[in-house]
Order: structure tokens, then C-alpha cells, then sequence
């Protein structure tokens, strides 16, 4: 047999080096307050423990619930968020998972007290390339249209989306700039609301990630149960991490009016009339969007509701608020197309205006 010849030591030296060095390089400091098996998994390099990050995750829109979650999850894709949950499920010391959006809920819905916060927004990557907002009209019926949304993207995103189809949600929320899960976790409410219901009744289909870590597809007429318990459950019933909306012909111009009110029961008789008549004995077809709020005089007069608002218009807004106190705002609206001529008949006050009623 050949004699070995053995290393230089200076090689012996380089080798022991490096594996130390990558040793130490998977050492990291981390939480007691979950399970060290989580590192194991293939997520765990995007498990963010840094009190910055944490203290972020912390509360949400409302401000009445400050708790801190020990970790926060950046998912790459779908498998980590089922990875994630199905580890808890199995774990003898399971821990809380919360999915954040935007972070707009108001009562701490968004936190995990010691648990796992899950950024959704960090599913709108190149990983998911762009795939996550897909419009189908391939139907030759307007029922079965539909946009097929990841539950990160935020409705300004599936407007713009649907547009280049000359497609638009049936039923919006008055923000744009929220996530399509966190609206649907709730219930997704606007003017629209009378006539086709809020958002979480324009669904036709979800995928969730359940309790126990499962992916499942759910729908009105498959896995029902948890289809609707997931629908304005806040989040308690697993998360939303797909939704299939319906869709329907976008208009092409929209006749809005604001009408300001001081009297209540005026104003509430108003909004109830303009919501409860459609396509009556006269043959008017109603509004498309009726919704009421108040005007307090110590409210800005230029926030993100009144972008159709001239600055003469603030100042007569401010002026009435300041006189009366408190204002009752109708804002409605009308929907129709180019080769639509009969709006007029149904309403003939000039857009963005703004009436006083008794």
C-alpha cells in the first residue's frame, strides 16, 4: 500500500477554521420565549426577534392594545406561514400567531402577545413573480368573473389590476390602501353596502391556513363551515392567504354629489329614502353609493374624504361646522357609461357639490 501523506498543518489549521467560523455564524441570539426547534426549520432565518421590529409589531390602528409579540415572520412564501402554524400545532408548548396586514385593525386583532406576528406584506415579493393578483372574464356570464387575489395586495392594487379589464369590485371599503385579508377578515363596509352587500359577501372562494397548519380551499359550497366562519372572523379561524372576488363592468364616469345636513332626522330620512327605492313605478334606477358621516367642527377639513373638495369648499365646510357644531354628511353617488344618456334624468345636480339641508 502507498503511504499517506498527511495535510500541512496550515491546512489542518484553515479547515478547523472554517467550520468553526460557520458554526458560529448559525448562532444568533434568541427569544426563551419560543421553542429553540423553530430554528430548525427552513423559515427560521426569516424570524426577526430585534426589539425595533418587535416594538413595530407591537400594537395597531386603534392604539388601545400595546403587546409584545417575540418574534415576527417575514414569509417568503406560502410554506413558511404553514410551516409555521403546523410547528405550533405540534409543539408541547404551542404559542400565538397573528397575521398583520397594514396593521388597520383597532382592538389588537393584528398582535400575538408572546407569539408570532406574520407580516403578510412580505408575501408581494419576486419569489410569488407578480403572479398574485390574476383576473379571469373568460365566462360569458358577468356572475362569474373574477380576480383571484393574494390577501397582501391592497385594494388600490386589485383596482388598478381589474381596470385594465375594464373590471372593478362589486363592493369596496371607503380606504383603498388596506389588504384584501384584512378587510375580508373583518367585513369590508363602504357605500356600496346597501346594494350588494359588504366585501365579505362577495366571495367565492378562499384558501386558509388552518389552526392545525392545513392549506385548504373553502367556498360556499365546499368546506362551508370554515368558508364562513373565516369571513369577518378577525382572524380567530385561520388565515386568509387567497380570496377569489367578484367582479363586475367598471364604469366609465361617476356623478358625485356631498350633501350636508344640520338637522339629524332629516339627514337620516335622506339616507334611508336614497338606500330603500330602485327601479320603482317611475323606473329610476337608485344610487350606487349612498353613505353618511358626521362633521364635527373640530375636524380637518382637508383629509384623505375630500379630495374632490375645492379650497372654497373647505372653507365653507369649516364655516358651517363652526356655526352648527356638528354636521351630518350624505355622500352619494352615481355610476354610468359613455353611452348611458338617462342619468340625467335620475340626477341632475352638477358633481362635486356641496348643498346645505335643513
Amino acid at each position: 500500500m502507498g503511504k499517506t501523506t498527511p495535510l500541512p498543518l496550515s491546512i489542518v489549521l484553515l479547515l478547523f477554521i472554517s467550520c468553526l467560523m460557520s458554526i458560529i455564524g448559525k448562532l444568533r441570539p434568541w427569544t426563551s420565549l419560543l421553542p429553540p426547534e423553530l430554528l430548525s426549520l427552513d423559515l427560521a432565518t426569516r424570524l426577526h426577534i430585534d426589539p425595533e421590529i418587535t416594538s413595530l409589531a407591537s400594537t395597531d390602528f386603534g392604539k388601545l392594545v400595546r403587546v409584545i409579540p417575540a418574534a415576527v415572520l417575514y414569509p417568503l412564501s406560502l410554506d413558511d406561514i404553514v410551516a409555521l402554524i403546523r410547528f405550533s400545532f405540534r409543539s408541547s408548548v404551542p404559542f400565538g400567531i397573528a397575521a398583520r396586514g397594514r396593521g388597520h385593525s383597532v382592538r389588537g386583532q393584528a398582535t400575538a402577545h408572546k407569539g408570532v406576528v406574520v407580516d403578510m406584506r412580505s408575501l408581494d415579493n419576486d419569489h410569488n413573480n407578480g403572479s398574485r393578483i390574476i383576473v379571469d372574464r373568460s365566462s360569458p356570464s358577468v356572475n362569474n368573473w373574477y380576480a383571484d387575489v393574494g390577501c397582501e395586495q391592497l385594494w388600490v392594487d386589485v383596482l388598478h389590476a381589474t381596470l385594465e379589464h375594464g373590471l372593478a369590485p362589486r363592493s369596496w371599503t371607503d380606504y383603498l390602501y388596506l389588504t384584501v385579508g384584512g378587510t375580508l377578515s373583518n367585513a369590508g363596509i363602504s357605500g356600496q353596502s346597501f346594494r350588494h352587500g359588504p366585501q365579505i359577501s362577495n366571495v367565492y372562494e378562499m384558501d386558509v391556513v388552518t389552526g392545525r397548519g392545513e392549506l385548504v380551499t373553502c367556498s360556499p359550497q365546499t368546506n362551508s363551515e370554515l368558508f364562513y366562519a373565516v369571513l369577518g372572523g378577525l382572524g380567530q379561524f385561520g388565515i386568509i392567504t387567497r380570496a377569489r372576488i367578484a367582479l363586475e363592468p367598471a364604469p366609465t364616469k361617476v356623478r358625485w354629489v356631498r350633501l350636508l345636513y344640520h338637522d339629524f332626522i332629516a339627514f337620516t330620512r335622506d339616507q334611508e329614502h336614497l338606500i330603500s327605492f330602485n327601479n320603482g313605478s317611475e323606473g329610476i334606477k337608485g344610487l350606487d353609493y349612498v353613505e353618511g358621516s358626521l362633521v364635527m367642527n373640530q375636524s380637518p377639513a382637508n383629509n384623505w374624504r375630500s379630495s374632490f373638495f375645492s379650497p372654497d369648499d373647505h372653507s365653507r365646510i369649516i364655516s358651517l361646522a363652526n356655526e352648527h357644531g356638528i354636521l351630518y354628511s350624505l355622500e352619494v353617488a352615481k355610476y354610468y357609461d359613455d353611452e348611458v344618456d338617462g342619468v340625467r334624468t335620475t340626477l341632475r345636480t352638477p358633481s362635486r357639490s356641496l348643498l346645505l339641508r335643513n
